[in-house]
C-alpha cells in the first residue's frame, strides 16, 4: 500500500499487483472511503482508489472548474504511477468523470465501468439531489450533509463513522464548484464514441435512475447492463460482495476476451 501526494494535490492508494488495474473514482465530497469494501479485489487486480482535488486526504485545494478538468487530474496520476492502461470505475456523479477521461483518453482505458451512472442531470429526482447538494456547501451545511450522505450509504454505525469522518475533511467551496459542474455537464451526445467495453451497473430499486439506462443502450449498442435485485444506489457499501462479484466476472470474462480478440 502506498500514499502520496503526485504534485502535491492528489492522495491515492494502490495495492494488488494483477494484470489489470481498476480505477475507482468516488462521488462527489465522499471520498475513496467509499469503496472501503472493493479494496477487496486487490487480490485478483491491482486497485487504485484516491482522493479528488478538494475531497477528503485531498482537500483545502483550488477547485477544478470542469469535469475535464478532473479527468485531466486523473490522466497525470496514472502518469506519474506509469500505468498505461486502466479499467476506469466511477461511482453516481464519479461516473461522470470516468466517462470524460474515457472519452478523453481512450487509449488509456482498458474498459469503463459506471456504478449509477448518468450522461447529464435530466430528471426531476437527481435534479432536486444536486440543488440540495449545491445549497448545502455553498451555506455551511457541510455537517448536514456529511451526515445525511453517509446515513444513506453505511452498513452499519461504524461504516457511517468513517463516511462522516471522511466527508468533512473535504473542502466545503471544493465541492460546491463539484457539484455546479457536474450539475451542468453532459456525456449524451458524445456516448457513442465509447468503443471500449462498458458496463453499466444498477440497483432495482434506485428511483433516481430509472430512465438512464435506456439512453445508453441506444446511445452504446455494446454496453452491458446489469442490475442488483432489490439494492438502492449506495450499491459499493451495501451491495459489495454483488458488486465485486460482477466487477471480476465483467472484467474475467469480457474486458479479458476482447484485449485477446485484438492482439
Amino acid at each position: 500500500m502506498s500514499y502520496s501526494y503526485p504534485s502535491g494535490k492528489t492522495f491515492y492508494q494502490l495495492t494488488g499487483t494483477g494484470k489489470q488495474t481498476i480505477v475507482f473514482i468516488h462521488p462527489t465530497g465522499m471520498g475513496s472511503a467509499v469503496f472501503h469494501y472493493q479494496r477487496v479485489l486487490q487480490k485478483n487486480f491491482a486497485v487504485l482508489t484516491y482522493d479528488l482535488r478538494g475531497n477528503g486526504r485531498s482537500g483545502g485545494l483550488l477547485p477544478a472548474l470542469s469535469v475535464r478538468e478532473l479527468a485531466d487530474d486523473l490522466y497525470e496520476l496514472l502518469s506519474l504511477l506509469s500505468i498505461s492502461k486502466a479499467i476506469i470505475c466511477g461511482y453516481s456523479n464519479g461516473g461522470c468523470i470516468a466517462q470524460e477521461f474515457a472519452l478523453a483518453y481512450p487509449d488509456k482505458t482498458e474498459g469503463l465501468l459506471l456504478i449509477g451512472g448518468f450522461p447529464e442531470v435530466s430528471t426531476p429526482l437527481l435534479t432536486l439531489e444536486f440543488k440540495l447538494g449545491i445549497a448545502l456547501t455553498g451555506a455551511g451545511g457541510m455537517s448536514c450533509l456529511s451526515k445525511a450522505i453517509a446515513r444513506s450509504h453505511a452498513p452499519d454505525p461504524c461504516m457511517k463513522d468513517i463516511l462522516e469522518r471522511y466527508m468533512m475533511l473535504s473542502d466545503p467551496y471544493g465541492l460546491y464548484k463539484q457539484y455546479q459542474m457536474t450539475f451542468s455537464y453532459t456525456a449524451t451526445a458524445r456516448l457513442h464514441l465509447l468503443a471500449m467495453p462498458v458496463l453499466l451497473i444498477y440497483g432495482s430499486s434506485d428511483r433516481y435512475l430509472k430512465s438512464y439506462p435506456a439512453i445508453y443502450e441506444k446511445e452504446i449498442p455494446h454496453a452491458k447492463i446489469v442490475y442488483i435485485s432489490d439494492a438502492g444506489h449506495q450499491i459499493p457499501t451495501k451491495s459489495p460482495n454483488e458488486l465485486n462479484f460482477i466487477l471480476k466476472h465483467f472484467i474475467q470474462n469480457y474486458i479479458e476476451c476482447s484485449a485477446h480478440l485484438h492482439e
